[in-house]
């Protein structure tokens, strides 16, 4: 605790006691923190004494009730394996990394048992993308996005964005809504929220995303450099990973060519709950991903060979994953050749 911070910081001034609990007025140490509340924001009753809007939509986000992690996979269960999931594993697992209101604004939670801790010595900040955002999301996204994974900056990063230019509060905090996925947030960024593709002067820009609309996702050319593919997860040994850079069909919308990224949920990822998984193959190991490697200018943006006659960055029956879902084949795509 930096003690300059108790005058200057409106929450510290209403005393440790309000949030945490224990005894004020004992003089023992072992006294004043019996029944003390160490991470007080897990209960958002405790921020909402004060900021109830925010957490009356905030207990519905995705952050908090993680159920993004739980649709993405329950597709692959019966009925009854779902319910042994819900109890075994989802509660005393995935809800682990949801995050409360402290996570973000005091004190990087713990993630694989590591804690970067107290954000600015219990300063309760509005934002610092690099220790909440990047801590949680530094497995992929933000390595990514800031060029120390695949080697190639993001363009946004480059220029000075951080993750709040684009992923607005009302994501962050939910809009009172519950989702089960983050393709259904209506505010999750767009491309199109900034760029207008055929405004550009040039004729053979205007052209290229003229006959790619529809059809290719903007990743799909600006992506540039590679990305986290994760394998072989497997129930409390967690997955291995290497670099990738993978086109294909979109599971979401079979008409798009978009960058996909390997699930690491193999047959038995779930076996030691009891999970078989019995409808394994009703979901495909690979989703569409929105590649934080974003560049203007790229390998496909440069020459159209490097897709229409090049087809090694597309999945292949070759390049499959081992052993996978039988619904990757329907994700493979081969480039049409160009008339010349």
């Amino acid at each position: 605790m930096d003690a300059g911070l108790l005058s200057k910081d409106l929450h510290l001034g209403l005393g440790c006691g309000v949030c945490h609990k224990g005894n004020g007025d004992a003089q023992d140490k072992d006294e004043a923190h019996k029944g003390m509340i160490k991470r007080p924001s897990d209960d958002l009753e405790t921020c909402g004494k004060c900021h109830g809007k925010i957490t009356a939509t905030y207990g519905k986000s995705l952050h908090y009730t993680t159920a993004g992690q739980r649709h993405g996979v329950i597709g692959r269960f019966s009925k009854e394996e779902t319910s042994l999931f819900d109890k075994q594993v989802f509660e005393q697992s995935c809800r682990s990394c949801h995050a409360s209101c402290g996570d973000c604004h005091v004190k990087s939670p713990p993630v694989s048992g590591i804690s970067l801790g107290l954000i600015a010595g219990h300063k309760f900040v509005k934002k610092n993308e690099g220790k909440t955002c990047a801590f949680c999301h530094g497995g992929r996204v933000y390595p990514e996005y800031i060029g120390e994974y695949g080697g190639s900056t993001d363009v946004h990063y480059q220029k000075g964005m951080m993750c709040l230019e684009c992923h607005k509060e009302s994501e962050l905090h939910g809009d009172g809504q519950r989702y089960m996925t983050k393709q259904e947030v209506r505010q999750r960024p767009r491309c199109t929220g900034c760029h207008e593709p055929l405004k550009s002067d040039k004729v053979r820009t205007q052209v290229a995303h003229t006959l790619h609309k529809d059809k290719a996702s903007c990743y799909a050319c600006h992506a540039a450099g590679e990305y986290r593919d994760c394998y072989g997860c497997h129930l409390g040994t967690g997955a291995t990973s290497k670099p990738a850079f993978t086109l294909g069909k979109n599971p979401r919308y079979p008409k798009e060519v978009t960058t996909l990224r390997l699930i690491p949920t193999v047959r038995d990822t779930f076996a030691k709950a009891g999970i078989k998984m019995e409808n394994y193959d009703a979901l495909p190991n690979y989703w569409n991903t929105p590649a934080h490697t974003i560049r203007k200018r790229t390998d496909r943006t440069r020459n159209c060979d490097a897709c229409h006659a090049d087809p090694k960055n597309f999945l292949t029956s070759e390049t499959l994953v081992k052993d996978g879902s039988k619904a990757n084949v329907g994700l493979i795509v081969v480039p049409k050749p160009l008339n010349r």
